[in-house]
């Protein structure tokens, strides 16, 4: 059977390193924004911060 993996971790210091990763992601293509790439990239790193926010929320450790 296939076994299917979260998309974040289960304890708040990975949780926070996620996080921060994916913000200075961000940080870094929305400097790009007047390429079609960094446009996309922004956009998929906001998605993934926004979603890693929510489920760091929900942690209780």
């Amino acid at each position: 059977m296939l076994a299917v993996t979260r998309f974040f971790v289960s304890n708040r210091r990975d949780g926070a390193r996620l996080i921060s990763s994916a913000l200075l992601t961000f940080v870094i293509t929305s400097t790009q924004l007047d390429h079609f790439w960094g446009q996309l990239l922004s956009a998929i790193s906001l998605m993934i911060c926004i979603y890693w926010g929510f489920a760091y929320r929900r942690l209780e450790h």
